[in-house]
């Protein structure tokens, strides 16, 4: 072996070392569809603005809905098949108006309820007044 050989061979095993540190590091932090999806709702819901829409469908824990952005209109649908505790009885009352709430940078990533926000209008009232009502008696 050279000296040169000595030198750069302890650089070769250090840049192996730190690409399999890094390919470990990746598919260990790797994030499931159901956690992306639900960081999504998360930001959209804490940094959205509000613009009024309306459930078109519900079919098979998605909900489908429209709104419309500086002239541009969305058609977009959303999982609720996690956060379904967080509907009304039936689901059905749901169809309307809703507010929608967007990221204004993309303005196509949009949600109509969250695990922190609801722009359910109608139907939430309804179930709220019924909650109240139940209470009083």
């Amino acid at each position: 072996m050279t000296a040169t050989s000595v030198q750069v061979l302890p650089l070769g095993v250090l840049a192996a070392a730190l690409a399999a540190a890094g390919v470990w590091i990746v598919l260990r932090t790797r994030r499931t569809p159901a956690e992306r999806e639900r960081r999504r709702r998360l930001l959209v819901g804490s940094h959205g603005r509000v613009v009024d829409g309306t459930v078109t469908e519900l079919r098979d824990q998605m909900l489908f809905y429209a709104y419309e952005v500086r002239g541009v209109e969305y058609s977009a649908s959303q999982d609720i098949s996690v956060i379904a505790r967080l509907l009304p009885a039936d689901p059905s009352e749901i169809i309307g108006h809703v507010s929608v709430k967007y990221l204004p940078r993309v303005p196509a990533n949009s949600i109509v309820i969250s695990e922190n926000w609801s722009g359910l209008r109608a139907a939430l009232q309804e179930a709220k007044v019924k909650s109240e009502t139940k209470e009083t008696m």
